[in-house]
């Protein structure tokens, strides 16, 4: 759900004015790094999970990072032009496989209960350490825990205004460890609330926004909507993020509703005329 890329860009100081300043994405500064996270990311709409990585650090060559039980997870080392050029931030996602044998859609499909992910990705600290060209190095450390939201419910969107409330489970990944449960409405430290036209000649231009907790609901800015073509088919995501005991973000779950449009009145989208018709 982490989209970098965004052609249309919607100034949040203007859609949350009088809002105070909204905690950091991930632990800048990370010791000697300037900034990494390491996630877990559940799509429960869709029944997968997925491990996610950011750490940014100025002129690096090679970067290594080791789990929290010991294990080097990840090794990357530049070679060629880019080892002239060098690097900084780095942004990866893992696969994500379906978290229930049902939902596999072919045969020999990866499937990763969430007891098995976890164990795969230990709770705890995760640390960076970056070579820089000059022969010194860099260190930082992000812990990782195993709190994760429940998925939003009740998305929707009545043609300006997307909404959704906290729910209380993970959705399509009902195998769950022994005495879990999602956290807490109050360890949500806010919510990524995403409109995405359903067509890929304008699925480039996405509506982002991120929330404080207390926001269960958005506005989408007319100037966008009337950009886009009347009854674009759209889609919505909305992630409730996790709060970690320093105040970064943290673990993400996300729900998707897709079957609206570009439409101030929703029943009148194509799909809903065509079932009327029926």
């Amino acid at each position: 759900m982490f989209k970098d890329t965004k052609l249309l860009t919607i100034s949040l100081s203007a859609l949350l004015t009088g809002l105070t300043a909204t905690p950091v994405a991930a632990d800048a500064p990370c010791n000697e790094l300037d900034e990494c996270r390491v996630i877990i990311e559940i799509n429960a709409t869709d029944g997968d999970i997925g491990f996610h990585v950011l750490f940014d650090a100025e002129g690096w060559r090679q970067a290594t990072i080791t789990s929290a039980d010991g294990e080097k997870i990840f090794k990357e080392a530049v070679s060629d032009s880019l080892r002239d050029q060098l690097m900084t931030e780095n942004f990866f996602e893992s696969t994500e496989p379906v978290c229930e044998e049902e939902l596999a859609e072919e045969e020999g499909d990866e499937v990763v209960t969430l007891p098995e992910f976890l164990a795969r990705f230990a709770a705890g600290f995760y640390n960076f350490r970056v070579k820089l060209e000059d022969g010194g190095e860099l260190a930082g450390s992000t812990i990782l825990t195993h709190n994760i939201p429940a998925a939003p419910a009740d998305v929707e969107f009545d043609g300006s205004e997307i909404s959704w409330s906290y729910g209380d489970d993970l959705g399509e990944c009902t195998t769950l460890p022994e005495m879990f449960t999602p956290a807490s409405e109050g360890e949500i430290v806010g919510y990524e609330v995403v409109l995405e036209p359903d067509d890929d000649a304008w699925s480039a231009f996405t509506f982002s926004i991120r929330v404080p907790p207390a926001v269960n609901s958005v506005t989408v800015p007319s100037e966008y909507l009337a950009a886009l073509p009347a009854d674009l088919p759209l889609k919505v995501e909305v992630g409730a993020i996790e709060q970690r005991p320093n105040g970064s973000f943290g673990n993400q779950t996300f729900s998707e509703e897709d079957g609206f449009c570009n439409n101030a009145d929703q029943e009148l989208c194509p799909e809903e005329k065509e079932e009327e018709e029926e």
